[in-house]
C-alpha cells in the first residue's frame, strides 16, 4: 500500500501512528500482581495431623508405669534422643548377674557402659583374642562366625536388639572369644571393659560375691508389656486373703523441653514507609519467613536427635524391610505392631516405590479422604507424604507408623500458646528496634517439641529402598 504526498511516496511501514500504542498505554494502567510465591512450601501433613498440647511451663513430663522385662534373656535400654543407656535392673539378664538386686551397684555398673556406633561389616570381636569386654546390643544385627569345616566362613549364630556378648567376662578376663563377631547392619553397642567392672566390684562386696556364686534368685513378675505386675485374685470363692498390690512408676520419667526456631527479619524503614501499596511489604516478608520457620519446625520434629520422631522410636518398634523396597508384607508387619495406627508417613519417593511393588503383585491400594484431599492408603490407614524423612546416600529411607493423641496414648506435638506478640499458636513476632541505618528488626520465634507417650505409639520401617528398579 502506498500513499501519495506530492512528488514522493510513503510506504505503510513509514505511515504516521494513528492510535496510542499498548506500550505507552500500560503506563496508565494498573498492573495486577500476585503475592510473592515460595517454592519451598510443602504440604506439612505431620504438623497438620499431630494433636498439639499446650505446655504452659515449657516442659512436658511423660509419666509411665515402671517397665522392664527381667527374665527373658534380653536387656532393655532407655533411649533419650540419640543417647542410649542400659536400664540398671536389666543387667540382671546377664548370666552371672541373675537375681542380683543391689540398685546402687547395678546403677554404678550401668554408668560405666560406653556407647559405640558400629558400621556394617565391622568386626566387634575376633576369635581367639582376649575377651575383656561385655557387649550389649542396643540396636542392630550381628553374626557369630567361625571357620568353615572345609573352607570359608560359617555363620553359627545371629544376635540382635537386647542380646549380650561376653557375659562371662565378669568372672575374669582370662578367657578368649570363641567366635568372631561381625556387624551385619549399623549397630548401636554398649560396652563395659572388665577393668571398669573390677573397680565397681571393689566398692560393692555383694556384687563380687554374687558373681562368684552365680546365684539364681527369683525374678520380678511382669506383664506381657514388660510392666511391673499388678497382683489380682479372680474367680475366687469364700473369704481368701486378697493380694496387696500397687502400681509402680518410673522414678526418672522423660521430660521434653520446648525447642525453638528463630530468625531476625530485617526491613528498611524506607521500604516499609513508601512501598506498601497494594501489598504491605512487612506483612509479605513476615508471611514468607513464617512459612520457612514452619518447614524447619517439621524437619526438626522428624530428625532432631533429642526429640525427633525417628530418633525417639523404641528399638523394639523398628523393623527392616523383607527385601529392600517397601512391600505390602512390610506395611502389614508395621501395622501389626501397634493398636489403632492412624497415619503412615513416608517420603514421596518411598510412596512411589510402594506403589510399584503393589503394581508388580497386581494389588490396588485404595485411597481415603483426609481434609478434602484424596490420598493413598493401605488397610484404610492414610499414607501421607513427608519430604522431611531423609533418603540416605544408599537410596534408603524410612516409613513411620503412628498413633496420636493424649487420650490414645499416642504421639503428641508440644507448644505454648498465649505468647507475647503471638501471631500464630506457638509463634510470635517481637519488635527489636531500628538501628542507625534505619533498618527495622523483628525477632520471629516458634516453640515446639513432640512426645511419644508409650513406646508402641510409633514404629518405623527401616532400610526402605527407593532406588528406581528395572
Amino acid at each position: 500500500m502506498t500513499v501519495e504526498t506530492g512528488s514522493s511516496e510513503v510506504t505503510g511501514d513509514e505511515q504516521a501512528q494513528l492510535s496510542l500504542s499498548t506500550a505507552a498505554a500500560r503506563n496508565l494502567a494498573t498492573t495486577t500482581k500476585s503475592e510473592p510465591q515460595m517454592q519451598g512450601i510443602s504440604s506439612r501433613w505431620l504438623l497438620r495431623k499431630l494433636p498439639w498440647v499446650n505446655v504452659p511451663g515449657g516442659a512436658y513430663r511423660v509419666n509411665r508405669r515402671l517397665s522392664f522385662t527381667v527374665g527373658d534373656g534380653k536387656v532393655t535400654f532407655d533411649k533419650s534422643g540419640s543417647k542410649v543407656r542400659v536400664v540398671p535392673a536389666e543387667l540382671a539378664e546377664l548370666p552371672l548377674l541373675h537375681g542380683f538386686d543391689d540398685a546402687d551397684a547395678l546403677k554404678a555398673l550401668a554408668d560405666k557402659f560406653v556407647q559405640k556406633e558400629i558400621n556394617p561389616g565391622q568386626v566387634i570381636a575376633r576369635e581367639g583374642r582376649k575377651a575383656d569386654h561385655v557387649h550389649l546390643i542396643a540396636h542392630g544385627k550381628v553374626e557369630l562366625i567361625r571357620p568353615g569345616k572345609y573352607e570359608g566362613e560359617a555363620v553359627v549364630g545371629r544376635l540382635s536388639d537386647g542380646d549380650s556378648l561376653g557375659g562371662n567376662v565378669l568372672a575374669g578376663a582370662d578367657g578368649t572369644w570363641d567366635s568372631t563377631v561381625r556387624a551385619v547392619t549399623a549397630t548401636t553397642l554398649l560396652s563395659l571393659p572388665y577393668s571398669a567392672y573390677k573397680a565397681i566390684a571393689k566398692q560393692h562386696e555383694g556384687l563380687r560375691s554374687h558373681v562368684q556364686r552365680r546365684s539364681h534368685d527369683s525374678r520380678r513378675p511382669t506383664n506381657r508389656a514388660g510392666e511391673a505386675e499388678i497382683d489380682f485374685l479372680s474367680s475366687h470363692q469364700g473369704e481368701p486373703t486378697l493380694p496387696g498390690t500397687f502400681v509402680d512408676y518410673e522414678l526418672t520419667p522423660r521430660e521434653y523441653e520446648l525447642s525453638v526456631a528463630q530468625t531476625v527479619l530485617k526491613v528498611h524503614s524506607r521500604v516499609a514507609d513508601l512501598y506498601n501499596e497494594p501489598m504491605n511489604q512487612t506483612q509479605q516478608q513476615l508471611r514468607l519467613t513464617i512459612q520457612a520457620l514452619r518447614e524447619r519446625q517439621e524437619r526438626e520434629l522428624v530428625n532432631n536427635p533429642e526429640f525427633g520422631l525417628l530418633h525417639n522410636t523404641d528399638f523394639n518398634q523398628r523393623i527392616p524391610t523383607h527385601s529392600g523396597p517397601p512391600t505390602p508384607d512390610d506395611l502389614d508387619d508395621l501395622l501389626s505392631m501397634r493398636r489403632g495406627t492412624q497415619y503412615l508417613f513416608a517420603h514421596p519417593r518411598a510412596i512411589a516405590a510402594f506403589g510399584k511393588e503393589c503394581n508388580k503383585r497386581g494389588i490396588y491400594f485404595g485411597s481415603v479422604d483426609v481434609d478434602g484431599h484424596h490420598l493413598p492408603a493401605w488397610r484404610g490407614v492414610p499414607l501421607l507424604p513427608c519430604g522431611k524423612i531423609p533418603i540416605s546416600e544408599h537410596q534408603t529411607s524410612s516409613i513411620i507408623a503412628m498413633r496420636t493423641g493424649e487420650d490414645n496414648e499416642g504421639v503428641i506435638g508440644l507448644f505454648q500458646t498465649g505468647l507475647p506478640d503471638e501471631v500464630e499458636p506457638g509463634l510470635n513476632v517481637r519488635f527489636m528496634g531500628i538501628d542507625p541505618k534505619a533498618i527495622i528488626s523483628y525477632l520471629v520465634s516458634t516453640y515446639y517439641s513432640a512426645a511419644v507417650l508409650v513406646p508402641d505409639a510409633i514404629g518405623v520401617l527401616e532400610n526402605v529402598e527407593v532406588r528406581p528398579r528395572g
